[in-house]
């Protein structure tokens, strides 16, 4: 069935109350990389995320092949020393001037999946940023998808970077670049933590002019009551879609333009 956009509105006071942003802390953040060019990209999200936090980044490889050498992790100090947080020539003990603390490990577990979650079983962490690899037709019929799975085994808070995207942080410069934040919403599951998480990540990163676009998918009397936050130049606004969800929220994205989208989630049901 075709969408059909009802209309397009600011969110109602009576719906919303504008509060402080939440403080989230993401003191542990884990990543897992295969060492590829998309947990690059992941890589620089995580050590952002991390280095704001003055927190902990735990970086983990599981090694079939027993090949790989430590020189392969992705270098920390060489990418802060880049991003002009460290000065040139500066060792791992400059890592307690910044408050951050790093770790690599290298796994020789036999699946990638189970090692993670393991890990992630004996060593509880706040978020997971991680690199997607998307496939289509019959290469998603032969490749093991593991960031989706991950996530929902988990039951933590995931950071997705899809491949063959810069995501929001530059590489180069470490610069966060977040203007348009999208948040589908619905009565289930509780929404409120989405909103909670995306303003608490634009707070970390001290984004500014940003527009928060909250989506529902329905009817526009069944629009969940939701909580906005307050914050350097921040808008919100409230958009009725209706049609198939998935389409309709990839649409939206598209034609805003937007930088994160920021959902929560129940897992898998039947």
């Amino acid at each position: 069935e075709k969408a059909t956009k009802y209309q397009e509105t600011k969110i109602e006071p009576h719906k919303s109350l504008m509060l402080l942003p939440p403080q989230l802390y993401w003191n542990r953040i884990f990543h897992p990389t295969d060492f590829s060019d998309a947990s690059d990209v992941a890589f620089a999200h995580a050590l952002k995320l991390a280095t704001r936090e003055h927190g902990r980044l735990t970086i983990l490889h599981t090694d079939h092949d027993h090949d790989r050498h430590w020189s392969e992790f992705p270098k920390v100090r060489r990418k802060l020393e880049q991003w002009g947080v460290l000065p040139e020539g500066s060792t791992k003990e400059s890592f307690a001037e910044i408050g951050l603390e790093v770790e690599k490990i290298a796994t020789t577990h036999k699946d990638t999946e189970d090692s993670i979650l393991h890990y992630l079983h004996k060593h509880p962490h706040d978020l997971i940023v991680l690199a997607t690899h998307q496939y289509h037709g019959l290469d998603r019929l032969t490749h093991k998808t593991i960031a989706e799975s991950v996530a929902r085994r988990s039951g933590e808070m995931t950071l997705f970077i899809p491949e063959s995207t810069d995501g929001f942080i530059s590489l180069e410069s470490g610069t966060a670049h977040i203007k348009h934040v999208l948040i589908p919403v619905d009565h289930n599951p509780k929404p409120q933590v989405a909103l909670e998480a995306a303003a608490s990540i634009i707070e970390l990163l001290e984004c500014k002019d940003v527009m928060f676009t909250v989506l529902h998918i329905g009817p526009s009397d069944n629009f969940p009551v939701v909580k906005t936050y307050t914050g350097d130049h921040w808008k919100w606004e409230a958009t009725l879609e209706y049609g198939d969800i998935e389409e309709q929220i990839l649409r939206a994205a598209e034609q805003g333009r937007a930088d994160l989208i920021v959902m929560a989630t129940e897992g898998h049901h039947g």
